[in-house]
């Protein structure tokens, strides 16, 4: 005998609704919510078994959808350590550069006996090497050494600082010779730049293939740490050593990077390789017509532009100021390397305020803000000069330490939030191509500005004896600094977001726009269930 509860409950009947259905449907929403919440509370403890990045709690998102603790869960579960080796103490290093410059500035005015203008126009001539980073650009993002794009270059570019710097430390003659101090220098720097090409299209490619934004911002902040070090360093080792034992002691730093890029595999930080063609020649020509159809968009070129006249069309007087300091006032090495240690320590603040809360702020107003500061901050040489420190009871040396270097500083900073938009905006497989041609723009900009700088000393009559008509060229050079206010609508408001999200986002809403003729806002849709919900309940 069948049992007619049995046969009931598994029969398809469908029952009528109860008179308070509203009750009813509230309940089984609530049922439902409750079940949904604790099968995705036992997905996440699985998937926090499976994987490191599930570890991650969202605390904050950022402009591009991806919290901070996602990012940093991303960078530690794929070569994250390795690649933090590698460049960290390659920014460093690099950082650190300041101390066998500051010999060397002090070998020449001192040893070689060069006058202010021939002083910057060396310094200056020395950094051409650097204009021509774009081609080292193109060949990291094509060529491959071995089983690598990027870290073979870092090793080479290191090997020629250690030849340059070494040389200079162990013969007389490549130091006491200003042709081969220069040809030294240039190797330097020719070695700086490969190094610094390869280390920020290495940054750029695993933040934009992992979607970790601004790590271009914690690669300034190790160069800041290199500097104050290295500003550390250099001030004690003129005061007790010779210019030559600097340069030892760099090359001996340069050695340690070496040994770890050696020991570094490329391998391990989890980049795609690249497709290799048969003729070299053939994927220089595709990489370049890849490179100029990026760099001709109007998000790239217009920030660009705006980034190369500002520091161009300010002339230089660094190092009339600089002969200024140690001739005039006498200046111990050490006060001018505490001076620059501020400098450093001010920067890396300022990039650690800017990574923390000024990111997401609108980048024009930022920058206008930056740029009026650093015009302004160039006055403060015209203080020294004019010697109104000492009448409100402030020594050269305090005033010097204190507020020297802030203009540099402020200068330096101002770069950050283009190169993070740049790096941001590369296409995949032009990340050294890009962020090399805005190195190398920038320093072609810095070359033009000395070359100014010189050509301002020499009509004031600016001489290792002749100090007189300094102040005038700093009053020019803080309104110079004025005029990049006149075009700040070269400057964009705000950041982008990294570049294949952009990419798929808007061939989405393409696709959508097509398809359906056109999107009908949230809002409206909101309103609408809200009719139809007061209407069921009628």
């Amino acid at each position: 005998m069948i049992n007619s509860l049995l046969s009931i409950q598994n029969s398809p009947t469908k029952f009528l609704k109860a008179p308070f259905s509203s009750i009813n449907r509230k309940q089984q929403q609530d049922e439902r919510q409750s079940k949904n919440n604790t099968l995705s509370m036992v997905e996440t403890k699985s998937r926090r078994a499976k994987t490191l990045a599930c570890l991650s709690i969202a605390r904050r998102r950022r402009n591009n959808g991806v919290s901070e603790s996602e990012e940093t869960a991303r960078f530690e579960q794929v070569g994250g350590e390795g690649i933090s080796v590698l460049c960290g103490l390659g920014y460093w290093v690099q950082g650190s550069r300041c101390f066998p410059w500051l010999a060397l500035n002090f070998h020449m005015v001192h040893s070689l006996g060069l006058q202010p203008a021939t002083l910057q126009l060396v310094q200056y001539s020395c950094s051409l090497p650097m204009v021509a980073k774009p081609l080292y650009g193109v060949l990291s993002d094509v060529l491959y050494i071995g089983s690598g794009r990027r870290v073979p270059y870092i090793t080479i570019g290191v090997l020629l600082q250690v030849l340059a710097w070494g040389s200079m430390a162990t013969f007389q003659g490549a130091r006491e010779v200003l042709p081969s101090l220069m040809a030294f220098a240039m190797l330097s720097n020719l070695g700086a730049s490969i190094t610094e090409v390869a280390k920020d299209a290495l940054v750029a490619e695993y933040g934009l293939r992992y979607r970790i934004n601004g790590l271009q911002s914690y690669a300034l902040m190790a160069s800041a740490a290199g500097g104050v070090l290295g500003n550390l360093l250099g001030g004690y080792l003129l005061l007790r050593t010779p210019p030559k034992v600097s340069f030892l002691v760099f090359a001996a730093l340069l050695s340690l990077q070496l040994v770890v890029s050696l020991s570094s595999k490329e391998e391990s930080f989890g980049l795609p390789r690249i497709t290799e063609t048969s003729s070299v020649l053939k994927s220089v020509k595709k990489q370049l017509s890849n490179f100029m159809e990026a760099i001709q968009a109007d998000e790239i070129s217009q920030p660009l532009i705006w980034a190369v006249a500002s520091i161009s069309m300010v002339p230089l007087l660094s190092g009339s100021v600089f002969c200024y300091q140690t001739q005039v006032l006498n200046l111990d090495p050490s006060v001018i390397g505490m001076s620059k240690v501020v400098g450093q320590l001010m920067l890396l603040g300022l990039t650690v305020v800017y990574d923390r809360y000024l990111k997401t702020l609108p980048m024009r107003p930022l920058i206008q803000i930056v740029q009026l500061l650093y015009a302004l901050s160039i006055l403060l040489d015209y203080i020294l000069l004019k010697q109104i420190n000492l009448g409100v009871g402030i020594s050269n040396e305090v005033f010097v330490l204190c507020f020297s270097s802030l203009a540099e500083i402020l200068a330096q900073f101002k770069i950050l939030p283009f190169a993070v938009r740049l790096a941001n905006m590369c296409p995949q497989g032009c990340e050294g191509s890009v962020t090399s041609f805005l190195a190398s723009a920038l320093c072609l900009s810095q070359i033009v500005s000395a070359f100014l700088g010189v050509g301002l000393a020499n009509l004031m009559g600016v001489t290792s004896s002749n100090y007189t008509n300094l102040s005038s060229g700093i009053l020019i050079q803080s309104l110079a600094a004025l005029v990049p206010l006149c075009f700040m609508h070269f400057v964009p408001m705000s950041e982008p977001v990294i570049g294949k999200e952009v990419k798929r986002g808007s061939s989405k809403r393409s696709r959508r726009s097509r398809r359906v003729g056109r999107v009908v806002p949230q809002e409206n849709i909101a309103k609408r269930r809200g009719r139809e919900s007061e209407e069921a309940q009628r």
